[in-house]
């Protein structure tokens, strides 16, 4: 007995040794990579002292006295704390994921190296200014410099994966400029596949509902015009693995809100600014706050992108400037015919041209690798896949084409007025935005700034690649692009709506937003005189639905028709006694928003069959079909199909989409309606790249949430859902940002995050309280605002 006694003993001090080991170790991994706000840091190539305070939530200010030590700093600084992510978005843009992530990743690297994105990159690199190349290649450095010193600290996600990050070069930033072209292409490419699904199945006539604003657009078909039906199956194709990237959590833009009033209409005085861009809601998030000062010469503050030394969207001394989605269509895709003899060679323009074939070394990790190939038309790259056939779909986008965003965005933290700020947009050209602006001259504008393809044809469906009768012949110039600088009302906006009324001579987009969020902030823009800082917070924090308002209405009068029973009639109430407020608390919009995503389901189903699923998961065309349809109630949609004896109206639909929530609420929440609360089943969890793996989730805490929220992709706070899985929220507002030039030291911000994408950091989510509950931390700007809430100082001095 005794001596069982000491091996049971010896068995659980063993036992504890091993879970204290065990403890420290995953301690060690998860904090080794937190820096020291307070060190003094030597970096060779300086030739001044820099010094880096960060306020409360670790946002550097870093003061410099040349460019060249600012943004070695800045480098150095930024890898501190989001290293792993710029090697995230770096292996993106390379099209390197299978290094680190596996086999499954292999065509997602050769649909992202078709992109050509390093090839754009180096059109940039010798296009910028000797003093815009300083500025990457000290960047990098610093970047360099921090690999070296950290060597045996870097993030925790490093040792996960179990590889160390290469060198940064100054390309790498640029990178980063091509991947944001190719997140600005939306759901364009799989609109044009399906709406030429639908058009075969169901004929033109039909399907002229179903393509956005078509009223406003001349619809052309080309009868001789058929396509291989096995090439619209893009899902086993290289545009399938858009949606791997999508799910890495490293969208750059998607919607976005903007607005402006001069100093007539602010209570300031002076113009105010509000920006708030729509992404997805990730952890780490994509924004980098940052402060970034040459002493005399140069103060500018606001977002930067992980891995690019610039300020994206902030404010210098003298401006202030902010983006929203223009929402360009700068992707078509051909139909290319291939010869049946020799798949290298397709035909244009009444000759066989040889195909561009790369192949693409891609390693694996564990140490293999495989080639594959890459085949491009003078259009771009095939994305149908490579069956032997003799058809295939090219795709032309504006990504590959000639832009310089580095230059725009170095210019933009440099402008000092309304002619360098359009200047300085002049070249952003493949990353195409609504640029607002406000200036301490009291000056307002809003800028189309982007590259719009000009071409000929309907642009929402493929087009026919065997002549040059469709391919792009310029760009609208930029002077001829929609702007307004100082309008006799006061205040501008945009909320990625269409862009400009249908007598513009040019064609710039299909798939806007709908107009909810803009008629809701020009609503609010008009019913004050004068609006303050507070009353903008109000705006950013608006969860007020015009789509509810609009559509409500009608589905009430529809509702009275039917008696119902108990649970029936209180729904009822619910819905009737509800002003359109998205609140995460309410019964009401629960009720609302699953009976509208219903009603499109009993509008369409029955009239697509199978292309259904395919057409109601691309927002971009589902939400403007009901927006339309809306306006006219067409009895065709109305009608369903599976019932030839009976024609259903649309208050009969109406009926039965409500019907259908109740039933599908009683048996997914519970009977009793009064928990069946927005926020209950509209949930926002910020995730990791890593956090879909549970137990690194849960050992190093990965991802934060779930958290309920309000709102909806219809309110000017956004809390948005894919359709692929209502009501999961995987967009939002990035930032918020709320800029004052009577005093930048008033201005506002906040971020879904934090600025750490260390997650053992204190500052990896700090921020994330306050963004839910709408709130604000300060923004200062002055020397002496940032001196009064310094938390940390460190030092960088030149290396001896």
């Amino acid at each position: 007995m005794k001596l069982l006694k000491k091996i049971l003993w010896s068995l659980l001090l063993l036992i504890v040794v091993v879970l204290v080991g065990v403890y420290f170790f995953i301690n060690h991994l998860s904090r080794k990579a937190i820096p020291d706000y307070n060190q003094t840091v030597e970096l060779r190539g300086l030739t001044e002292e820099v010094t880096v305070y960060r306020d409360s939530m670790a946002i550097p200010h870093i003061y410099a006295k040349n460019e060249a030590d600012l943004y070695r700093t800045v480098g150095f600084v930024m890898a501190q704390d989001r290293m792993w992510q710029m090697d995230l978005l770096r292996r993106v843009t390379q099209g390197r994921l299978a290094e680190i992530f596996g086999a499954d990743l292999i065509n997602t690297d050769l649909f992202l190296r078709a992109l050509r994105i390093p090839e754009k990159s180096e059109m940039m690199l010798v296009d910028i200014s000797a003093e815009q190349r300083a500025a990457l290649d000290a960047f990098a450095d610093g970047v360099n410099q921090y690999l070296e010193q950290y060597a045996d600290k870097l993030p925790t996600e490093f040792s996960i994966l179990g590889y160390k990050p290469e060198k940064w070069l100054p390309g790498h930033s640029l990178n980063v400029t091509g991947y944001m072209a190719w997140d600005l292409a939306g759901s364009a490419y799989s609109a044009e596949i399906t709406l030429y699904k639908v058009i075969q199945a169901i004929g033109l006539e039909k399907a002229k509902a179903l393509i956005p604003n078509v009223a406003e657009r001349e619809v052309v078909v080309y009868p001789n015009f058929k396509i291989d039906s096995n090439l619209l199956k893009l899902d086993k194709g290289l545009m399938a693995e858009a949606k791997t990237v999508e799910k890495l959590g490293v969208q750059v833009f998607n919607g976005s809100n903007n607005w402006a009033v001069s100093g007539e209409k602010s209570k300031t005085g002076k113009p105010l600014m509000a920006n708030d861009m729509h992404l997805g809601l990730n952890a780490p998030g994509i924004w980098y706050q940052i402060h970034e000062v040459i002493e005399g010469k140069h103060n500018v503050t606001g977002l930067a992108v992980p891995g690019q030394p610039f300020v994206v969207a902030g404010h210098n001394e003298n401006i202030a400037w902010g983006m929203t989605n223009l929402y360009v269509d700068d992707i078509d895709l051909y139909l290319e015919t291939i010869q049946k003899d020799d798949s290298t060679k397709y035909f244009f323009m009444g000759e066989w041209k040889s195909l561009e074939i790369r192949k693409e070394l891609i390693k694996i990790k564990g140490g293999d690798s495989v080639y594959r190939e890459n085949k491009f038309t003078h259009r771009g790259p095939l994305v149908s896949g490579f069956k032997k056939m003799n058809q295939a779909i090219s795709m032309r986008w504006i990504g590959n084409d000639y832009s310089n965003e580095m230059r725009a965005v170095y210019l933009l933290n440099k402008a000092s007025n309304w002619d360098e700020f359009k200047d300085a947009i002049r070249t952003f050209n493949s990353v195409s935005q609504n640029f607002v602006y406000a200036d301490v001259f009291g000056n307002i504008g809003l800028y189309a700034g982007g590259g719009v393809p000009i071409r000929k044809g309907p642009n929402y469906l493929i087009k026919p690649g065997e002549t040059d009768e469709f391919d792009w012949t310029a760009r609208i110039p930029f002077d001829e692009l929609p702007h307004s600088f100082n309008p006799s009302n006061n205040m501008l906006s945009s909320a990625n709506n269409k862009t400009v009324g249908n007598d513009y001579p040019y064609y710039i987009g299909t798939y806007f937003s709908q107009d909810y969020r803009i008629s809701r902030i020009r609503e609010m823009l008009e019913a004050s005189d004068k609006l303050g800082i507070d009353e903008f917070k109000t705006m950013l924090a608006d969860q007020n639905s015009v789509l509810a308002r609009r559509f409500l209405p009608d589905m009430l009068t529809a509702l009275a028709l039917e008696k119902g029973n108990k649970q029936y009639q209180e729904g009822y109430a619910y819905l009737q006694n509800w002003d359109g407020t998205m609140r995460a608390d309410e019964v009401a919009p629960l009720l609302f928003e699953k009976t509208y995503l219903n009603l499109i389901k009993n509008l369409l189903q029955d009239d697509l069959g199978d292309l259904y699923e395919e057409y109601f998961k691309n927002g971009s065309l589902s939400r403007n079909f009901i927006e339309d349809f809306w306006k006219s109630k067409d009895a065709f949609w109305c009608d369903d199909i599976s019932t030839p004896d009976i024609q259903e109206s649309f208050n009969d639909q109406v009926i039965k989409s409500y019907s259908e929530t109740l039933s599908q609420l009683s048996e997914e929440l519970n009977p009793d309606m009064t928990k069946w609360k927005w926020g209950s089943q509209h949930q926002v969890v910020f995730k990791h790249q890593l956090g879909g793996v549970a137990l690194l989730d849960k050992v190093f805490g990965l991802n934060r949430g779930p958290y309920p929220v309000g709102g909806s992709f219809h309110t000017v706070s956004p809390y948005s859902y894919s359709l692929e899985s209502p009501f999961d929220v995987d967009h939002g507002a990035s930032h918020r940002h709320i800029f004052v030039p009577s005093n930048w030291d008033e201005s506002l911000t906040i971020i879904p995050t934090g600025e750490s994408g260390i997650p053992a950091s204190d500052f990896y989510m700090d921020q994330t309280e306050k963004y839910l509950n709408n709130e604000f931390h300060s923004d200062p700007f002055s020397r002496q605002a940032v001196e009064k809430q310094v938390r940390f100082t460190a030092q960088f001095v030149p290396k001896k």
